[in-house]
């Protein structure tokens, strides 16, 4: 059996409802590609009681002749011809009756919701069985998967109706930490070194399927060459079925994800409304339902009320592809390898590096030493003032503490020891008393650099209260 990488907490739920007195409803979603259906197979080493897969784009009178024939699989030798979902669970039912009434009895439906077509009356029988039968046996586990996180939060976890308050378990499958994603390439023979494995992190985002598809034999450069450069590259051509596989009217996701991969610190509400034309309950369901696919987090600016609230793109594969995928014309199948260490590929990689810290920000507290003590973690930017002469200034993080201490983080990215000229130690200085003008603040104000390979001593260093390096962030 394959070896599980992380996903502790995720199995040591599972086992607590495994071992639970009553019946429990399990569900399981993230975004596609995440690992969903690997945990639940690897955890339970591919036994179920019951075992089936929806399949995507096909009439509900297929899916009910291949539900019947998995049925009729399990059960050994009853043939169930089937011709509505309510027979389908009727016939789920007078199967399960027949098994040892001694333990658990497991059923893993996956792809859940490609099962739920246009008056199929799929989740009426879903809440038929349930409510009916199996919640009262307490010797039921029914685990449901599905990358169309929607279709999970909005029909079973947020249902109205008969499985209101009914899910007993609900897991979010994360993508892979750097420390996770370390372990992963290790455990498949690939021995790359923390800043090449933090520059995959950029491009594949701690995705495990995308790599699993890497080859141990090439560089990570070929690597990258041979997945998104070629013509008929597995993630070159990956983009066209991700979001039409998660989203029912994928093209509003995608406008919502294009322009925002065109703003390096996000967008409010509103600035997103005017420029995708798209707004009230329409663009809030888009972006809920991305924010729940992990392709996009909302950030609160420091001081600012939540309507100002920013949201950033943070799906790495989204941001690569649409950096230099999309726009490339050459079809240069070696343009990585040449140009990996270009300024204009550095340049992206410091944004990038921004991106990874922010989503490691827990990992970032931790080596600060703040595990043990409450914070806020937000960002800020202040736009230029003629008026009051004043330039503007951007923080990319900033940590306050519940003992009144400030952390403004400076995140860079850099090839070696990261120096501090005398005039960036000046505009550091500068910008510490525009934040101190604009929010007037009165708590402790500290510098805090989130490095590669940490700041280069020298007479500039002083600034620095506290530093975080790249190995920091590989930490669990």
């Amino acid at each position: 059996m394959e070896k599980l990488i992380g996903r502790g907490a995720e199995r040591r739920e599972i086992d607590r409802c495994l071992k639970s007195d009553r019946s429990e409803l399990v569900i399981v979603y993230g975004r596609r590609r995440i690992g969903k259906t690997f945990l639940i197979e690897q955890h339970f080493n591919q036994t179920f009681d019951f075992w089936y897969v929806g399949y995507r784009r096909i009439p509900t009178k297929e899916q009910l002749r291949r539900f019947g024939k998995a049925l009729t699989k399990f059960s050994g030798g009853t043939k169930y011809k089937l011709s509505t979902w309510f027979e389908a669970f009727d016939a789920l039912e007078e199967y399960l009756e027949s098994l040892p009434k001694d333990r658990k009895k497991v059923i893993f439906i996956d792809e859940m919701p490609w099962m739920d077509r246009i008056n199929s009356n799929f989740v009426a029988a879903l809440e038929g069985f349930w409510n009916g039968w199996a919640m009262s046996r307490g010797d039921i586990m029914l685990i449901a998967t599905g990358s169309a996180t929607s279709w999970m939060r909005d029909k079973l976890i947020g249902n109205k109706g008969g499985l209101h308050a009914r899910i007993t378990s609900q897991l979010h499958i994360l993508p892979f930490t750097l420390g996770e994603t370390e372990k992963y390439l290790e455990s498949e023979g690939i021995s790359w070194d923390r800043y090449q494995i933090l520059q995959s992190y950029m491009i594949l985002g701690g995705v495990p399927f995308y790599y699993s598809i890497l080859n141990p034999e090439l560089s990570l450069a070929q690597n990258i060459d041979e997945l998104f450069f070629k013509p008929d590259g597995k993630l070159r051509l990956e983009f066209d079925e991700l979001y039409t596989a998660l989203f029912q009217y994928a093209d509003k996701y995608i406008d919502v994800v294009r322009t925002l991969s065109g703003y390096k610190y996000g967008m409010t509400y509103s600035d997103l409304s005017k420029a995708i034309k798209t707004e009230g309950s329409q663009l809030s369901r888009i972006i809920k339902n991305l924010e729940r696919c992990d392709f996009i987090e909302r950030w609160s600016q420091y001081g600012n009320k939540k309507r100002e609230e920013v949201f950033r793109l943070t799906d790495f594969y989204t941001l690569f592809y649409y950096k230099f995928i999309e726009p490339d014309n050459r079809h240069e199948e070696h343009w990585w390898s040449k140009n990996f260490d270009s300024p204009g590929v550095l340049s992206w990689m410091g944004t990038s590096f921004e991106t990874v810290c922010l989503r490691h920000h827990r990992q970032i507290k931790q080596a600060l030493g703040l595990t043990a003590i409450s914070t806020e973690t937000s960002n800020w930017h202040v736009k230029p003032n003629q008026q009051e002469q004043t330039p503007g200034a951007q923080i990319d993080m900033i940590i306050e503490r519940a003992d009144r201490i400030i952390h403004l983080c400076e995140i860079k990215f850099s090839v070696g020891e990261y120096i501090i000229s005398q005039e960036y130690e000046k505009k550091l200085r500068q910008r510490m008393s525009l934040f101190q003008y604009h929010t007037k603040n009165k708590k402790s104000l500290v510098h805090t650099f989130i490095t590669t390979y940490g700041v280069a001593n020298g007479k500039n260093k002083s600034i620095v209260h506290s530093e975080v390096t790249m190995d920091d962030l590989f930490n669990s």
